[in-house]
């Protein structure tokens, strides 16, 4: 599949489908481009979409760092809801939807 974008009013999903494999159950990575506000001409990398272990649907992972603990690896999530927890459920399904259009379009080239 080849890179795909789902534009929404101020964003644009860029999705990279990973067609090596590796890691097993990563699908895609996704990045988000702003075009509108204070962040326009800025991207935000480090999602990725992963088939769900058992194959029931699929899952968004968020930009992260990881650090050590004791040495324990942790990790910290860059891209963290204000107020309102469900804030990243709306980024998670917007990632979701460009990538099942992906996958619709490679599946009508076919």
């Amino acid at each position: 599949m080849a890179n795909t974008h789902t534009t929404t009013a101020s964003m644009t999903v860029r999705i990279v489908v990973n067609d090596k494999g590796n890691p097993p159950g990563k699908l895609a990575e996704a990045e988000l481009h702003f075009s509108d506000g204070p962040l326009a001409g800025l991207k935000l990398i480090g999602f990725a979409v992963w088939e769900r272990r058992g194959g029931s649907g699929r899952n968004v992972t968020f930009p992260a760092r990881q650090y050590s603990v004791n040495g324990e690896r942790r990790s910290f999530a860059l891209l963290r809801p204000i107020a309102d927890v469900t804030a990243q459920e709306r980024i998670r399904d917007v990632v979701l939807e460009a990538y099942a259009e992906c996958e619709a379009g490679a599946a009508a080239q076919s």
